[in-house]
Parts: C-alpha cells; sequence; structure tokens
C-alpha cells in the first residue's frame, strides 16, 4: 500500500533488499552464478549444435558433389558413346550448306552462260578484255548528251554491281587472288570513267547554258535526275549580287555564295549520286563470315582414339573436295585467319596499290584534281591504322547513308555563239575546271564560307542528327573539319551547314546505333519459312524468309501436266492472298473439245479442289465433296484424270515442258492477273 514499508527476513550470507512501491529488485550473487552458468551451457549447446550441423551440411554437401560427380562422369560417359553418330548426323545435316553453296555456284555457272546467249551487247565484267573493250568504246565516244551518260551509267553500275557480288558471295576457295585484284580493279576503273563521263556531260550542259536561262533571274538552272543520280547546275549568267542564293525547285537543294563568286563566271553543280564511289572500295565489298562445318576426320577421331599430325591434318582439310580450309581469302586477296567479330564490323583489307598502278591511274582521267573525285588508289589497313586525329571519321563506326555529294565551283565555259545557221564554241582542251575557292591570293585571310541546304532521300531513315563529312583527296578519307554551323532539320528532312570550299559531302550515320539489340526472335511459320524479328533502340525490324513461292512451284506443275490439261484465269485468285495461288483447270485432249473447268487452289505444299465456282457470290476454300488434300498439283489432278490424260503426261517431251515452265515465270501470269 503506497506509504507503508515492507521488509523480507534473509539468511545472514544473502543480500536482501527491502520491496518498496515502484522499486527493483536486486538480485543476489548466488542467482547471477546460477544465470551465468546457465547462459554459459546454453552458449556451448548452441555452438555444439552448430558444429554438428555444419558437419552435417558438410557431409550433405560432399554427398551431393559426390553424386553430382557420379552422374556428371554418367552422363559423359553416355555423350562419349553417342558422340560418334551424334556427329555424323550433324555432318549429314551440314551437307546441305554444301549443296547451298554448290546450287550459288552452278547459278553463277547458268547465269555466265544466259549472259553468253543473251548476245545483248554487254559485256561480261569478270572477261578482262571485254570490260577493257567496253570501258575503251566509251571513253573514245565523243557523245556526251547528259541523258545518254545517265543510261550509259546505269549499265556502268550493273556492270559494277556484278562485280561486288562476285567477291561478296564466291567463296573464297573458289576466287583466285589474281581474279579478286583484277575485279577490284575493273570496278575502280568503271567508277573513275563513270565520273569522267559525268563531268563532261556537265562541261556540254554548261556550253550550252543560255537554253536553260531562268526567267527571272537570267541565270542558267537544270535539274536532271533518274534512279541512280541527281544533277543541280546553276551557272551565273548576269553576274548579280542579289541572285547569289539559289533553290533547285525540282530538289529542294539549294546554295548561299560569297559575294565573290556572285560577281563571277562561276558555276554550281550539286551532284547527287544514291550510290558511294568516294569511300574505300573495302567498305564497299565487305567479306562475310566464312563457313566452318564439321570436318569428315573428326567423325573418326573420336571412335579411333588416334590424333594425328597437324601438319597431317591440315593437308587431308585441304585435300577433302568441297570441305573449307581454316584460311580464308579475303577480299583482297590474301589469306587470313579473321574472325567473325572482325567481319561483322566490316573489317576488311584491300591488295594495296603499288606507286605505278597509282601513277598510271590518275593519267586516265584528264579531269583536274579539283574537280575530279579522286578514287581509291592506295588503301590503309583499317585493322592496323589507329585514328588520331579526331576530324578523321572512323569507317569502323560510322557509315554514308543516304549517297554522296558532290559539291563543285566550275569555271564557265565557252558559250555557243549563232552565227546565222553555225553555231560556233570555242573548244578548250582540259575540258571543265574548277573555279578555285577560296581563292590563293586569301591564304591570309579567311573568305567568307558557301552555305548549303540538301534536302536528304525520302528513302533514307536518319535515327540520330547524322554527322556531315567532307571527302579528303590527300588523306583519303572523310573528314569533320571544315564545315561549321550544321542545322538539322528532322521533319523537313532537310540539312543546311556552311563549308570554306567545295566539297564532296557524305551524311554518316553511326552503324552500331541500334546495338544492343532489345530483342530478338527467330520463328518457323511453314515449311521452309521463318520470321526473324529484331527489336532494337529505334525500331524493330521483321525479316521474312522463305523458300520457293508458290506461285513458282505452280508453274513448274503446270508445265509438268501442261500436254493434256488447260490452265485459265480466275477472278478468285485475287482473293485468295499473296501465300496461295488460284486458277482454272480442265483436261484438255482435243484441240476444238468444250472445256469443264474446276477451280484448284495451291500454295506450294498442299493443292485442293474448290467448291466454288467462277459464278459464286463469294470466295470460299471449301472442298469440293469427295475430294482430297494432296501434295502436288499432278495428284490432285491425277484423282479425276483419265488413263489417256495421265498418259500423255507421262510420255511428254522434257523440252516442252521447259518451254512452258520457263514462259509461265517469264509472263508470271498469277502474279499479274
Amino acid at each position: 500500500m503506497s506509504g507503508q514499508r515492507a521488509s523480507v527476513l534473509a539468511h545472514p550470507d544473502t543480500e536482501w533488499t527491502q520491496i518498496v512501491s515502484g522499486g527493483k529488485k536486486k538480485v543476489s550473487k548466488t542467482e547471477q552464478l546460477r544465470l551465468q552458468k546457465e547462459e554459459e551451457e546454453r552458449r556451448l549447446k548452441e555452438e555444439e549444435e552448430a558444429k554438428l550441423q555444419a558437419q552435417q551440411e558438410a557431409a550433405a554437401r560432399l554427398e551431393k558433389e559426390r553424386i553430382e560427380q557420379e552422374q556428371m562422369e554418367k552422363l559423359k560417359a553416355k555423350d562419349q558413346e553417342r558422340r560418334e553418330s551424334e556427329l555424323a548426323e550433324l555432318h549429314s545435316l551440314e551437307q546441305k550448306f554444301l549443296s547451298a553453296q554448290q546450287w550459288k555456284r552452278d547459278y553463277r555457272a547458268y547465269a555466265k552462260w544466259e549472259h553468253y546467249l543473251s548476245c545483248d551487247g554487254s559485256p561480261d565484267p569478270t572477261v578482262l578484255q571485254e570490260i577493257n573493250t567496253f570501258m575503251s568504246l566509251w571513253r573514245e565516244d565523243q557523245n556526251e548528251d547528259i541523258r545518254l551518260v545517265m543510261e550509259k551509267g546505269e549499265q556502268v553500275l550493273n556492270l559494277m554491281e556484278k562485280l561486288q557480288f562476285l567477291l561478296l558471295d564466291t567463296p573464297p576457295n573458289e576466287l583466285t587472288e589474281k581474279e579478286t585484284v583484277q575485279y577490284q580493279e575493273s570496278i575502280l576503273e568503271l567508277q573513275n570513267l563513270l565520273h569522267q563521263k559525268y563531268n563532261g556531260a556537265t562541261e556540254h550542259l554548261l556550253k550550252t547554258a543560255n537554253m536553260y536561262e531562268d526567267s527571272e533571274t537570267g541565270n542558267m538552272q537544270a535539274v536532271i535526275k533518274d534512279k541512280n543520280v541527281t544533277f543541280c547546275i546553276w551557272a551565273n549568267l548576269k553576274k548579280k549580287v542579289r541572285f547569289k542564293n539559289h533553290v533547285f525547285c525540282d530538289a529542294q537543294h539549294g546554295f548561299q555564295l560569297p559575294k565573290s563568286l556572285a560577281v563571277s563566271s562561276v558555276a554550281v553543280r550539286i551532284l547527287h549520286t544514291r550510290y558511294d564511289h568516294v569511300s574505300p572500295l573495302w567498305l564497299q565489298c565487305q567479306s562475310v563470315p566464312k563457313l566452318e562445318l564439321l570436318d569428315s576426320e573428326e567423325l573418326t577421331q573420336h571412335s579411333k582414339d588416334n590424333v594425328e599430325e597437324p601438319e597431317e591434318e591440315e593437308k587431308q582439310v585441304r585435300e577433302e573436295p568441297g570441305m573449307p580450309v581454316e584460311e580464308e581469302m579475303c577480299s583482297d586477296g590474301r589469306k587470313t585467319a579473321i574472325s567473325f567479330k572482325e567481319q561483322s564490323n566490316g573489317i576488311a583489307d584491300i591488295n594495296e596499290t603499288t606507286e605505278e598502278e597509282t601513277e598510271k591511274k590518275s593519267e586516265i582521267s584528264d579531269i583536274p584534281s579539283q574537280v575530279q573525285d579522286p578514287l581509291l588508289q592506295e588503301e590503309t589497313n583499317g585493322k592496323e591504322a589507329a585514328i588520331t586525329d579526331e576530324d578523321i571519321v572512323d569507317l569502323q563506326r560510322f557509315v554514308p547513308v543516304g549517297g554522296v555529294y558532290h559539291i563543285d565551283a566550275l569555271q564557265l565555259p565557252p558559250q555557243v555563239k549563232q552565227i546565222k545557221d553555225w553555231s560556233m564554241v570555242e573548244l578548250l582542251d582540259g575540258g571543265v575546271e574548277a573555279y578555285p575557292y577560296p581563292p590563293e591570293e586569301a591564304e591570309d585571310t579567311t573568305p567568307p564560307p558557301i552555305q548549303i541546304t540538301l534536302r536528304l532521300p525520302d528513302n533514307v531513315m536518319y535515327f540520330e542528327d547524322p554527322v556531315i563529312a567532307r571527302w579528303d583527296p590527300a588523306g583519303q578519307q572523310w573528314r569533320t573539319d571544315g564545315i561549321s554551323n550544321i542545322t538539322y532539320e528532322k521533319p523537313e528532312k532537310s540539312v543546311t551547314f556552311e563549308m570554306g570550299a567545295f566539297y564532296t559531302i557524305a551524311l554518316l550515320q553511326d552503324a552500331h546505333l541500334n546495338m544492343p539489340y532489345q530483342a530478338w526472335k527467330l520463328q518457323p511459320t511453314a515449311m521452309d519459312e521463318a520470321l526473324l524479328v529484331v527489336t532494337t533502340v529505334f525500331a524493330t525490324v521483321q525479316i521474312q524468309i522463305k523458300a520457293a513461292l508458290a506461285e513458282v512451284r505452280a508453274y513448274q506443275q503446270m508445265a509438268l501436266v501442261a500436254s493434256a490439261f488447260a490452265f485459265a484465269w480466275s477472278k478468285w485468285n485475287l482473293e485468295a492472298g499473296q501465300e496461295q495461288v488460284v486458277f482454272k483447270v480442265s483436261e484438255h485432249l482435243k484441240a476444238d473439245s468444250d472445256k469443264d473447268w474446276s477451280l484448284y487452289m495451291f500454295n506450294g505444299q498442299k493443292a485442293q479442289k474448290l467448291k466454288i465456282t467462277e459464278s459464286s457470290e463469294a470466295f470460299s476454300e471449301e472442298l469440293e465433296e469427295d475430294s482430297e488434300f494432296h501434295s502436288t498439283l499432278y495428284h490432285m489432278l491425277k484423282d479425276s484424270a483419265s488413263k489417256e490424260a495421265i498418259d500423255r503426261v507421262e510420255t511428254a517431251s522434257f523440252l516442252f515442258i521447259d518451254v512452258v515452265y520457263q514462259l509461265l515465270l517469264a509472263t508470271r501470269v498469277l502474279t499479274y492477273s
């Protein structure tokens, strides 16, 4: 109770304490010792239990490891037992790669034969004599009409494309070093000749500049283009300062000239080539990763448990027909063991041109170096040369996108004069000449810049602001210095910039800006068909992969039975979709017999007879009653065909069948109807 005291009697040897309301009890020494002893016993017990648990866990872990080791040994033994059969099975599947190589080899030979039979006058670019004759004849041709030059240029581009395709597609062991060098030199000479002809056509056009006078300014302006190039040419005929700005309406390219040029006899050409003949050739002819297949020797080594000497093994690999070798012939013709990573980044060397070859190539052109785009004369090994100058574009990282813009200032040549019925013009030996800018006397001062506006192609997408670079002829490289005040208008798809001289310009994009990929998926969609989906930072790319189209297989099987069956157009072919075709079929053994048409649908893998007719109200894939599916059109028709019709099909001439197939394939009646 409050205010009262209480006392406790205790042994003399024991401490005692009063208990006061609201106070604490003081523990005796004996109790303290007892508690300490209990705590120590508890601690020792926990340690013992922990030790025992650790021992049990260690034992369990060792047992688990022992079991896992035994299982692993069993798996290894099982794998070793079936390794030979598995490798043999894989090797059998890998023969499909060799079959594909053989198909490509046969196709190249067939294309060469087809070219020979065509006799269309175009040269075989792989035959040195033919391509040299072609270039000599065009070099001697004095017709410099720009339209004709552009038409001939398309043929030249096709020849270069064939050579580049051969360098890319031909396996290294099928292309000799001599052929590689020959193809590369032919590409360079064709590029050089094509640009010479462009310059000649430009000069021819400028001589008749007054024919293209603009009604408002009195100056010449012309835009001439096709699918490969666009010529934008302006000639300063009136030499008035107020006309220093110009925009080519048909191309939306434009420029603003300094005052000194606005009052000079100068012409400006913006030549946009949708291809790149300026960058090093190795960038255009990047080699692809080599195909490494399982060596047949590997199949027997595991079972024999006998390892051969490396020299002997290498000899056997090289002697094995159709088998790839360890060394790969790159696009430069040199053998090198190059990794997939290096090749995927586009790193490849080309054969370095000797000084004599460089001099020989420079003698081919009579165009001043200021006007002519110096093509590839001598290349630097991209893997060995380190980029130290920050203004030099690293072509391992950046690639030109959208073609090349050749921006030149040209001396205005003497104009054609009409004297009565005669047209007279002064001829200059040097051809078209570059107009010097900046002028030589302005070395101590900074001349005003030229402002350029380029309308970018609609079929090109820049995910980031493009890098504007100029071609450096001396260093044979793209550089970013000399270009300033860049404005990129993404909605308008145009770029405006200033430069201190007239340069060849390219817009470059980081080749790896979409990497690393966010996700990817490869899945089959049908027999011999697949869909590859790659999700990147900026876009999702879907690539559909197919084997032979239903259309092609339909033509083949139609040709096989064309001796006894008639085929005709069906309006339902448009309703069937892109993956299958619909046509009318009737057995036809006599020339004047009436046709009893039936509708068939075929997708390359499955043929079926349809219930609908041409007069049905709607398209339906419903089967004809009492009919079945077949994997071929021939067997589908055989179900209801007469014995006479089948006999005629089986005895038909193979030449007749081939002619029908080639005719159907050439006209593509199922696609264009």
